[in-house]
């Protein structure tokens, strides 16, 4: 069976996928061209990340498609349900990038809290005893709270981060179950803790001094942050989207960082991905990274395992 994995897969993913009898490309094909290429060469699986998307159109002008896979959590770019309709297998790798995603949050918690994104573009050409004022109000992390809006695998991951760096954690979930979550301490084992999240969003934004938002868009397709929102949370509130681009109004945003509603915020998704707004790249409030929340050596890796495995799996 010939496997297209349009974005690319780890080798180890490829050599497992290969072993067991699979034919793996992964030349590019443009999103224009895909469903002509995937009836050309006869693919009967297409992997994707975030790059290409697989809609209804492609599923009906390839018939031969039994798997749409991909690699990563959300998969806002594949008609799930429509695919699933057909009777193609749609997978992703809800387990692999949880950790990546949630170290590139606490790096934008950090740089949003001592001016480290716009220091990096101003020192080498900037006044350094200006630049040393400017700079000289950051804030610590220790002590202070942490909401996290979406308590899947990766809020539960930056939990464990945030409380080993003294943060008390707030958690917002659709459900109130406990979770009982496991902060490594190095050579020295580790240690569990439960959090109680809480589905009230609106009583919890008032509570959190940072704010980092693990969710999809709402069914309706607006934000889960918008100016409504912004008005309920504290003034100086720092916030990061490492989700999806359009769950935080990017407008509102804006406005909320020019008034000084917000102090700051770190972005690594947005609304009109590969081509952002300038006016957020250009903010000196905004720490911005190119969607890279899994794009960690050790998380591809992971992640072409995970894909190989349930494809074998299932077809082997």
């Amino acid at each position: 069976m010939k496997i297209l994995a349009n974005d690319g897969i780890s080798q180890k993913g490829k050599e497992l996928l290969e072993k067991s009898g699979f034919e793996v490309i992964t030349d590019k094909v443009s999103q224009e061209g895909l469903a002509e290429e995937i009836n050309n060469q006869g693919i009967e699986m297409v992997l994707v990340r975030s790059a290409t998307t697989v809609r209804q159109e492609v599923i009906d002008a390839c018939p031969g498609i039994k798997l749409i896979g991909r690699g990563g959590v959300g998969m806002d770019n594949i008609d799930v349900a429509y695919a699933r309709s057909k009777g193609i297998h749609v997978i992703n790798t809800p387990a692999s990038s949880s950790q990546s995603v949630a170290e590139l949050v606490m790096g934008h918690l950090f740089a949003i809290s001592r001016f480290l994104n716009d220091s990096y573009k101003n020192l080498e050409k900037g006044d350094f005893s200006i630049l040393k004022k400017n700079y000289g109000k950051g804030v610590e992390l220790r002590g202070k709270t942490l909401g996290i809006i979406g308590f899947g695998r990766i809020g539960q991951s930056l939990a464990s981060y945030a409380i080993g760096c003294g943060m008390n954690v707030v958690a917002v979930s659709k459900e109130e179950t406990p979770c009982e979550i496991e902060i490594p301490l190095g050579n020295l084992g580790s240690t569990k803790v439960t959090i109680h999240p809480t589905t009230n969003l609106n009583d919890a934004l008032s509570k959190m001094d940072y704010i980092s938002i693990h969710v999809p868009k709402q069914d309706d397709g607006s934000a889960v942050l918008g100016s409504h929102e912004l008005t309920l949370m504290k003034k100086g509130v720092r916030i990061v989207n490492a989700a999806r681009g359009g769950v935080i109004d990017e407008i509102a945003l804006l406005e909320a960082l020019n008034n000084g509603t917000v102090a700051a915020a770190g972005l690594d998704v947005f609304e009109n991905e590969p081509n952002p707004r300038k006016e957020l790249l250009a903010h000196p409030l905004i720490a911005c990274t190119p969607h890279i929340g899994a794009a960690t050596l050790e998380a591809q890796d992971r992640i072409g395992e995970e894909l190989a495995e349930t494809i074998i799996g299932l077809f082997s």
